[in-house]
């Protein structure tokens, strides 16, 4: 059991995690700090932490596990605001979507005490955010990415991978490098492409009558253009050399599929339309183990 928390960012992530190890019993208090006083309290009021802290470094002081659930343009300032505070003995880890530029500004803040840092990217979230919609099964039967670095001390790697498997997470573990290329794949480009998908319809003149016919099709596929455009454009830039490697191989098979469609080509259609429908029908969530 860890002594104490901090949490810096009491939003929906810093918020669901905290909840969570209080339901395992594997912290006794939580001191909590977010750049917005309001927040801060009324994750208080909501029980998500114990103790209002007016810093950052305030939060950290005590504490022997400390997340970072702060947008991933904010990392490197975070790090600097509580790295006098971080010692071999504190666990500190994150849950930014990127790991490449997460990681580079922990080398730079934190310098010697960089081998506390844990990167993690817990795969979840919801599409609205906020500590008021923070839930303690957020994280159960969840995937974990761990990145860690050639500095990263073996006793908090092992202390990172046990706190998360208590909360029920699947924890695997990748480079930052080969971590950002496949999120860029899974994750990142799909946002975009939500994004792109819900501009191009509304900004036509009769996007707002097309859109009062969508259905069911239409509201999984664009779900996630209802996440913060603020979160998803730290990610997109912080990740964009990936982002944008992903969208040329996606541009290169719609062209494809127009040119098809554009010379009558059913044969070319049908095989590439089956060979998406049966890949998605295989797959599953979690049936894999990354091999990179």
């Amino acid at each position: 059991m860890f002594e104490q928390l901090g949490l810096i960012g009491c939003g929906l992530m810093g918020g669901s995690f905290a909840l969570a190890m209080k339901n395992a019993g594997l912290v006794k208090r939580v001191v909590g700090y977010s750049k917005s006083p309001s927040t801060t309290s009324k994750a208080r009021q909501l029980g998500v932490i114990d103790i209002e802290a007016p810093s950052a470094l305030l939060a950290v002081s005590g504490a022997d596990i400390v997340l970072l659930a702060v947008p991933v343009a904010a990392t490197e300032n975070t790090f600097k605001a509580i790295k006098h505070l971080i010692t071999p003995n504190t666990l500190v880890m994150d849950v930014g979507s990127t790991k490449r530029d997460v990681v580079d500004a922990a080398r730079r803040a934190l310098r010697e005490q960089v081998g506390s840092f844990v990167p993690a990217h817990p795969i979840t979230g919801k599409e609205v955010s906020g500590v008021e919609f923070a839930d303690p099964l957020l994280y159960s039967g969840k995937n974990v990415i761990l990145t860690p670095i050639e500095r990263t001390l073996p006793a908090q790697l092992a202390q990172a991978q046990a706190v998360w498997a208590a909360l029920g997470c699947n924890v695997l573990q990748m480079t930052p490098e080969s971590h950002d290329a496949a999120f860029a794949a899974v994750s990142h480009l799909p946002h975009l492409i939500a994004f792109a998908m819900m501009h191009g319809l509304v900004s036509q003149p009769q996007g707002q009558e097309y859109l009062a016919l969508a259905g069911p099709g239409f509201r999984d596929f664009t779900r996630i253009a209802a996440s913060d455009p603020h979160m998803w454009r730290d990610v997109l830039l912080a990740n964009k050399e990936e982002v944008l490697a992903q969208s040329q191989i996606f541009q290169k098979t719609l062209q494809t599929m127009e040119s098809m469609l554009t010379s009558n080509n059913v044969d070319g259609l049908v095989q590439m339309l089956e060979h998406a429908s049966d890949s998605r029908a295989d797959w599953s969530m979690a049936s894999l183990k990354p091999k990179i």
